[in-house]
């Protein structure tokens, strides 16, 4: 008796982890994905440029003034 209460016991903990771990895996990725910026989002074309010296800090902030505006 004791010994089936002990195995559902376990199986039950075993289900437990395994949801809490894929819950706690997509909590992950969304984060992830959110956090990063999409690649052709204009703010972020601006910092690539700038990085790369395409820009200089005048013209970035002038741009990014503007972009601030439009949203």
């Amino acid at each position: 008796m004791i010994t089936r209460m002990v195995m559902v016991l376990f199986v039950i903990a075993v289900i437990a982890a395994v949801v809490l771990g894929v819950a706690l895996m997509v909590h992950t990725a969304k984060r992830r994905s959110s956090a990063l910026p999409a690649p052709d989002d204009p703010r972020e074309i601006l910092r690539r440029r700038y990085a790369a010296g395409e820009i200089d800090e005048d013209e970035y902030l002038r741009r990014m003034s503007g972009l601030s505006q439009d949203w």
